[in-house]
């Protein structure tokens, strides 16, 4: 099927998207490509909605759980839009067509008490400032994994307390940076002299510390403070969304610290905090849960 190497390059320049979710394209569309080409279908131009609803039947048939199919088809989505836009194709074949519904998962999340005694690690051992710095920083400020590997000294903002990182999409935004992780980032840098283009947490041979290493330590540092959750990056992430919806119930502005084009996506942490809401009842009031013994 023609054209996905070109649209994958415009993903990459123009929208300036990450290298996995290029991937993840590539392996939606490959699949459709693999399909038409078992069907006898050799151009995109050729594949109308039937088409394209028998190769969604066909990948859930096959094992393809609903939300893998939702991507799946997000991706020739995009990819017919393009072709749309360029005149490949007179119409899109995806257009209206949704995938089966997949069921919506909440976040796991560490409560307040978990996520200080994660942060709060000894600096007083090796790589112990780095640590906290790192730690601190994620709770902080609700950085994604990628925007926190790519950190520069001079994306801090010392006087005005804010970072400012560059997001999905290349979309740049400034948020936030705690008291707490201010203090942990100078002791860090403190002892590492780093100039303003130097990596705030630097890898091997000066360039970013790899997200890799980063979850792997995040995992180590979890299990020696204790915690028995499958801790990771993301989930700090969940954690401070969380925290600062539940203390401050403004959704737009947890939309804006978080990065999220859509609303929607942030708006699963309002799930979150009505489960809090419901434990406060349960705990609180005397008529929340029936009595044992029988009494009313």
């Amino acid at each position: 099927m023609s054209g996905i190497e070109n649209f994958l390059d415009h993903l990459r320049v123009e929208r300036a998207m990450s290298v996995h979710t290029l991937d993840a394209y590539r392996r939606d569309l490959e699949a459709l490509q693999a399909w038409s080409q078992a069907q006898g279908i050799d151009a995109p131009a050729r594949l109308d909605s039937t088409h394209l609803r028998e190769f969604v039947a066909a990948e859930h048939r096959r094992g393809l759980s609903p939300k893998s199919l939702q991507r799946r088809l997000s991706a020739c989505r995009s990819y017919f839009a393009w072709l749309l836009r360029n005149g490949a194709i007179p119409a899109s074949p995806a257009a209206g067509l949704r995938a089966p519904k997949a069921p919506r998962r909440l976040p796991q999340v560490l409560d307040v008490d978990e996520a200080v005694r994660l942060v709060e690690v000894p600096t007083d051992v090796p790589l112990g400032l780095r640590d906290r710095a790192l730690l601190e920083l994620f709770y902080s400020s609700g950085l994604r994994l990628s925007e926190l590997c790519g950190l520069r000294w001079r994306d801090l903002q010392a006087d005005s307390g804010l970072v400012t990182v560059l997001g999905k999409g290349g979309k740049q935004r400034s948020v936030p940076v705690g008291s707490h992780a201010r203090r942990a980032l100078d002791a860090w840098r403190a002892e590492t002299g780093a100039g303003s283009d130097a990596f705030v947490f630097p890898g091997r041979g000066g360039g970013p510390i790899s997200q890799r290493a980063v979850q792997i330590r995040i995992r180590q540092l979890a299990a020696r403070q204790g915690l028995f959750k499958n801790v990771h990056p993301h989930m700090l992430r969940h954690s401070f969304a969380s925290h600062v919806l539940e203390s401050s119930g403004d959704l737009r502005g947890v939309q804006e610290l978080l990065g999220h084009a859509d609303i929607a996506t942030t708006q699963i942490y309002t799930h979150l905090d009505f489960q809090h809401l419901a434990k406060v009842y349960d705990a609180a009031h005397p008529r929340a849960k029936r009595r044992g013994g029988g009494g009313q």
